[in-house]
């Protein structure tokens, strides 16, 4: 197949096998669901780092025309950019109820915490986390287009390290929209459309980039540092929620997993 056919073959994929997966735990017992989302969450950090360390930096770092300093400001910009962009969309809803942003229980804000208020708060919720849910998968989408212009078999590790990744992500966000009043054929939908920008983001990627070849090491470098920031910013903190020992020693299992199917699929394909 030529890049174009990878490109949207495989963004199809990440878009609607994240939704589906999700949909699926959904569909599973509380107590399942609850065991089987820490091992996907490990697995995924794995993927992640292995994606960013093995893969997308080596190949900009190979690169003909671009030094190493220049390849690690990138990374340095694009994970000071990542962090901004997480605190204009991501804010999107608190995870406790002593929040900075809505107010505290003792002040005035929880008092005007009544039900209308929180019910607006949440269809808010909703459809922000849409929105934050479509850019970042537009941006995976670009990343995954850049990685097939620089080799296939890259944009086939990066594409598996998106993938990864999107089950546990899209499994929160349904959360977020069932807390938010979606039914859950509704959250489905919106998901899957949601999705489907990184298709829009992988088609436009191919057309501009083409163009412009010699930003695609920088835009590999940009790529390694979103799957950093995600794994160590996002994930890593969830893992960290279970200190045991058994937890620990099964989780670094798992991140071990990960970046050994990066490590043998980067192999494979050389």
């Amino acid at each position: 197949m030529n890049p174009l056919a990878w490109i949207v073959a495989l963004t199809v994929a990440g878009g609607v096998l994240g939704v589906l997966g999700a949909g699926v735990l959904l569909l599973l017992s509380d107590r399942v669901r609850e065991r089987l989302l820490p091992a996907l969450l490990s697995f995924a950090v794995g993927t992640l780092l292995g994606g960013a360390f093995l893969a997308l930096l080596p190949h900009a770092l190979e690169a003909a025309g671009v030094t190493a300093h220049g390849i690690a400001l990138t990374v340095l910009i694009a994970l000071l950019g990542f962090f901004l962009l997480e605190k204009m969309v991501i804010w999107r809803h608190c995870h406790t109820y002593d929040c900075e942003v809505h107010g505290s229980p003792g002040d005035g804000a929880a008092h005007a915490h009544d039900g209308a208020v929180e019910q607006a708060r949440n269809a808010a919720a909703g459809s922000l986390i849409l929105v934050g849910d479509g850019i970042h998968n537009f941006v995976d989408g670009v990343l995954i287009a850049a990685a097939f212009l620089a080799d296939v078999h890259l944009g086939i590790v990066t594409a598996i390290a998106v993938i990864a990744h999107e089950v546990p992500q899209e499994l929160g966000d349904f959360a977020v929209l069932l807390m938010s009043g979606y039914s859950r054929a509704r959250a489905l939908l919106y998901n899957a459309l949601s999705g489907l920008t990184m298709v829009a983001g992988g088609v436009a990627a191919y057309f501009s980039l083409s163009w412009v070849l010699a930003a695609i090491p920088y835009v590999l470098a940009a790529a390694a540092a979103s799957f950093i920031y995600i794994a160590v910013a996002d994930l890593i903190p969830g893992l960290h929620r279970r200190p045991a020992l058994s937890a620990t020693a099964q989780q670094l299992v798992l991140i071990a997993a990960g970046v050994l199917v990066i490590l043998f699929a980067d192999r494979a394909m050389h």
